[in-house]
């Protein structure tokens, strides 16, 4: 088990340095001059291009550049620009030329909105996705089980974005059934906190867990036909154990891998569900800093996306041999 999870560690790290590597390449050593594109076509002296080429030190080699940055999210950068010095602690991210602030500290403000819309989401569509699922199974090819996997289908069919605004419309503006999206910590206010965020997760949770219950479906299904299943029922274990002990644990493997990925780019920035429901997070700043041609904030949200998305994949990956011990023998 150890010499398994030292292999995906060292997998995961790599894959996060090569995205390091590509980000940078991506954004300052491409053919195209951020400073510029940051100055703005009016109003662009030569004293201001200069000083934003000083401030994101693009004056200077690439290589170097590169060094300094990756250097940066260890030890900390220091930023000079208009006669005054600004330091950025470790993990250093960059620093936004169109905010004046850490790129680090912009996303940590935010992270604790997202954190919280995706944790709620998560809870509801595993929940409801895998019992959903899970009943469906239990009666295929019953009246159930069709009306079942036909609501998710016709649910799933129509754009999500067209779903949440159409019930942010007619729920929580024309009749006020449900409370409005919006952010209060929750240190502050517990209770709205959560109304805050109960839409949004209603939203999210509902439309989204019925990939969940498609794909819990058809891997118990599956699943149910095995030869062990077939045994232990003739040993006389209950249905309910038969189903929900032995069978489930087997047809959670791809379930695990959806919501694996699901978690990682909702993390990365659910940008519908932030502006729709005035949710300050990671995905409203990814959108304002692409309108604004913010690259520190953009590359260092990149990175933090990435990061997550591997860290996931690591603990999938964990999860499966949890689940299924032959992984580790594979």
């Amino acid at each position: 088990m150890l010499y398994f999870v030292a292999r995906r560690l060292v997998s995961a790290l790599s894959v996060v340095l090569v995205t390091l590597i590509a980000t940078f390449t991506l954004f300052f050593v491409a053919p195209t001059d951020p400073a510029a594109a940051i100055c703005g076509e009016r109003n662009c002296t030569a004293e201001r291009y200069n000083e934003i080429k000083e401030s994101l030190h693009l004056d200077r080699p690439k290589v170097q550049q590169f060094a300094e940055y990756t250097a940066g999210i260890f030890v900390g950068r220091t930023f000079e620009a208009s006669g005054s010095t600004r330091e950025c602690a470790a993990p250093c991210l960059g620093y936004s030329f169109k905010n004046d602030q850490p790129v680090t500290e912009m996303l940590k403000t935010r992270l604790p909105v997202t954190v919280s819309l995706v944790a709620g989401y998560a809870v509801l569509v595993l929940t409801i996705g895998v019992f959903v699922g899970s009943m469906a199974a239990k009666r295929r090819g019953s009246l159930g089980d069709r009306a079942l996997m036909s609501s998710t289908l016709i649910l799933s069919s129509v754009p999500y974005y067209i779903v949440a605004l159409m019930i942010s419309l007619y729920f929580t503006i024309l009749y006020p059934i449900l409370p409005r999206g919006g952010y209060t910590p929750l240190t502050d206010n517990p209770a709205k906190w959560f109304m805050g965020f109960l839409t949004p997760w209603l939203v999210l949770g509902l439309y989204f867990c019925t990939s969940y219950a498609r794909y819990s479906r058809g891997s118990m299904v599956e699943t149910l036909s095995e030869d062990y299943i077939r045994t232990a029922r003739a040993k006389g274990l209950s249905d309910r154990k038969v189903t929900y002990k032995h069978a489930l644990r087997s047809g959670l493997i791809p379930v695990i891998t959806i919501f694996g990925l699901d978690v990682a780019g909702s993390l990365a920035g659910a940008i519908f569900t932030e502006r729709i429901f005035d949710l300050p997070g990671i995905g409203n700043l990814v959108l304002s800093s692409l309108q604004n041609y913010d690259l520190p904030v953009i590359m260092g949200t990149v990175l933090i996306a990435s990061g997550v998305l591997v860290t996931m994949n690591f603990l999938v990956d964990i999860a499966y041999s949890v689940v299924d011990p032959r992984v580790r023998l594979a």
